[in-house]
């Protein structure tokens, strides 16, 4: 098995944590050690937003015009896409997703640095109509040092969005990777060494959260946090940034409902609906965890659910099966945990764990259940695990009432081939994306995202992002008659 001992990008020097420490890595397929990261700490992150911050007053970095750091990006994208296989593999082997779904994730990580490539020299202010003795700018500059904290489930994707952006603009970047996942932000880190990018512009630091993350997300010389995760770390990210009077994106997880309705192609949903949840092991803070479906079909959808279920295998990620296992142990004891909390009466169907599955993986059989009271714990809660819930509705009213009835707002998906109901739904629903006849559309790179609520708030992805890890300056130049 391939073993990986990782090391920090600082400064565009790669070296050990300052006190040598390492965390170790299991396999989420076998429980079996895969490999190593340094044991980051306070002092490697100073070190981290130094050189970030050198970067950005004087260095290299802020000298490159928003052509050549379009360029690097580029670049970059192109080493990702040349890589991708080795990519792909070490992704798999890291969170335990299947082969096929880390080859889709590296092929949107090049994406994402293509598309802001592409959009660095692109994005610019603009002027105003004033009084006739004025003229009006309005200046787009880089916010300085950006901090990221990106999660365990979408490591090499989650970078991507998150630092290209970022770059495009001409801030410098200190990232620090979970460390139940990591392996790929540091092979992203070499390939930017590789592409060109100065030092200091990409900083990778790994640790524990509440060491090296903590650190990070309370460090005076941060000028705007990006973080993914639990809604509870995140409230504490957000204190710590403001603290440091700077703002910060949350992307904090969701609840989110698909809506089936009477009128809907049942047979192009099948699948999709079984897709949202069982995607990374319904990891995913997007994932379609909700069903509700009006109930004049509930039956014939929950039972055609329930055989599509019966048939899903989960087990090891190199055997590409259509699940693999969750991240680690914890998080396996939480979904089990969750699953008690069901009445055996609401049990429909549950998928299967391969024969061979290693005994110490961490394993759950994909779970369907129904019908699930919309005010129960498991209708609420994030569960982050492939279990998928139904619930029955009489009426678009109803159905509202049920989708905005969670603290979440992430996602939504709309199934019905009435057009006045698909745009009264996606007015009615409370969430930062609704997917109408859809759901995810294929990573969309081009598409904003973020929540509203518990799922966080601030936007990502798509043009927009750029404007997120931006600032607005307004010069005012009295010319005159």
């Amino acid at each position: 098995m391939l073993t990986i001992h990782g090391r920090n990008l600082v400064g565009g020097q790669f070296r050990p944590a300052l006190s040598e420490k390492r965390i170790d890595l299991v396999s989420p397929s076998s429980g079996r050690l895969i490999g190593s990261i340094p044991a980051s700490e306070k002092r490697d992150i100073d070190a981290a937003v130094s050189a970030a911050r050198a970067a950005v007053e004087g260095g290299t970095w802020s000298r490159q015009t928003a052509v050549e750091r379009g360029r690097l990006l580029t670049a970059l994208g192109a080493l990702v896409s040349k890589h991708a296989d080795k990519l792909a593999q070490i992704e798999s082997l890291d969170t335990g997703k299947p082969l096929r779904q880390a080859r889709q994730d590296i092929e949107l990580t090049a994406r994402y640095f293509e598309f802001y490539g592409g959009g660095a020299d692109k994005f610019g202010g603009e002027t105003l109509p004033y009084l006739n003795d004025f003229n009006i700018q309005l200046w787009r500059e880089p916010l300085g040092v950006t901090g990221h904290i990106i999660p365990w489930n979408y490591p090499s994707q989650i970078l991507a969005r998150t630092l290209a952006p970022s770059l495009a603009m001409g801030n410098a970047t200190v990232l620090k990777p979970a460390e139940d996942a990591c392996l790929t932000p540091i092979h992203l880190s070499e390939l930017a060494v590789e592409a060109g990018f100065p030092d200091g512009s990409i900083n990778v630091v790994t640790g524990s959260g509440d060491v090296a993350g903590a650190s990070l997300a309370s460090h005076v010389g941060i000028d705007f946090l990006s973080f993914t995760g639990s809604p509870e770390t995140g409230a504490s990210v957000a204190a710590a940034a403001a603290s440091n009077r700077i703002a910060c994106a949350l992307e904090l997880g969701g609840k989110s409902p698909q809506i089936v309705f009477e009128d809907a192609d049942l047979e192009s949903a099948y699948p999709v609906l079984v897709q949202a949840i069982i995607q990374n092991a319904g990891q995913t803070c997007s994932a379609g965890s909700r069903i509700l479906v009006q109930s004049s079909v509930y039956d014939l959808v929950v039972e055609e659910l329930g055989r599509r279920f019966a048939e899903l295998e989960a087990g090891p990620h190199d055997l590409d099966l259509d699940l693999g296992p969750l991240i680690s142990h914890k998080q396996k004891t939480r979904v089990l945990g969750y699953l008690e909390l069901a009445d055996q009466s609401t049990m429909v169907a549950q998928g299967n764990i391969v024969s061979d599955a290693p005994p110490d993986g961490f394993y759950v059989r994909p779970t369907l259940l129904g019908p699930i009271d919309g005010d129960s714990r498991l209708a609420q809660e994030e569960i982050f695990g492939p279990v998928l819930i139904c619930t029955p509705f009489s009426d678009e009213s109803e159905a509202v009432r049920l989708a905005n009835g969670t603290d979440y707002g992430l996602v939504a998906g709309v199934w019905t081939s009435d057009g006045s109901r698909q745009l009264r739904m996606a007015k009615a629903l409370n969430c930062g994306q609704v997917f109408i006849n859809c759901f995810g559309a294929g990573g969309g790179v081009e598409l904003p995202f973020g929540g509203v609520g518990k799922s966080g708030h601030g936007r990502e992805k798509g043009m927009i992002a750029l404007h997120t890890y931006s600032r607005l300056k307004t010069v005012v130049q009295f010319h005159g008659h």
